[in-house]
């Protein structure tokens, strides 16, 4: 499998964690965001995702883009450890979780969006984070165990990890959130979540490196 992706990019983070939990190896492309006015606008990445946008995961002879689309191939190929319980409650809840982050939150403080609004964009990506966190811990409440749904890792939690950085690195105060917070740092003390972290990245900056 060839990954395109960016370090920071939560996105691509989502799809790292899966191919580690998955123990799918994998060559990476690097697509710079900023680099060039934006290499995802590139003609040749254009012609790997027209929207221009990370990751993209060549593998088994297609091409995906859209990280929860590439998750649930890699659940379906490669079903263990498996990223979506067996209890069809369980498995609404965990979609649903990832949803609210990747359709909920993630967008509205996405990179593309931040370019729109200018000084501002610092205090935008805080209040869309807040508003999401607000409502996420309260479901949190209700689903977790060890992690976002139960005690075994799931797809939610691999939307969660990555939201949370960008909530840190754009100073949201995590303080009203106790139950993501504590989500967070259990799921960062594992292997597959280390190995995929942006401080880590072949691509990461000599000065963001762990």
């Amino acid at each position: 499998p060839i990954l395109y992706g960016y370090f920071r990019s939560s996105c691509s983070w989502r799809v790292r964690i899966a191919l580690a939990l998955k123990g799918i190896s994998y060559d990476l492309v690097p697509v710079n965001l900023l680099k060039d006015g934006g290499q995802q606008f590139s003609s040749e990445f254009k012609a790997v995702n027209p929207m221009q946008q990370v990751p993209a995961l060549k593998i088994d002879g297609i091409t995906l883009s859209q990280s929860l689309a590439i998750i649930h191939y890699l659940e379906d190929t490669h079903p263990n450890p498996r990223l979506l319980p067996q209890d069809p409650k369980k498995r609404a809840q965990v979609r649903m979780i990832a949803d609210h982050i990747v359709s909920g939150i993630q967008p509205l403080q996405n990179l593309s969006v931040l370019k729109q609004m200018g000084e501002k964009k610092m205090e935008w990506a805080q209040n869309c984070i807040a508003s999401g966190f607000q409502a996420l811990e309260q479901t949190l409440q209700h689903t977790a165990g060890r992690y976002c749904v139960g005690d075994e890792v799931s797809m939610a939690d691999l939307c969660l990890v990555p939201q949370v950085f960008n909530a840190e690195r754009f100073k949201v105060d995590m303080s009203p959130y106790p139950t993501i917070t504590r989500i967070n740092k259990a799921l960062l003390e594992l292997e597959a979540f280390k190995v995929s972290h942006p401080s880590r990245q072949p691509d990461t900056p000599a000065e963001l490196r762990a």
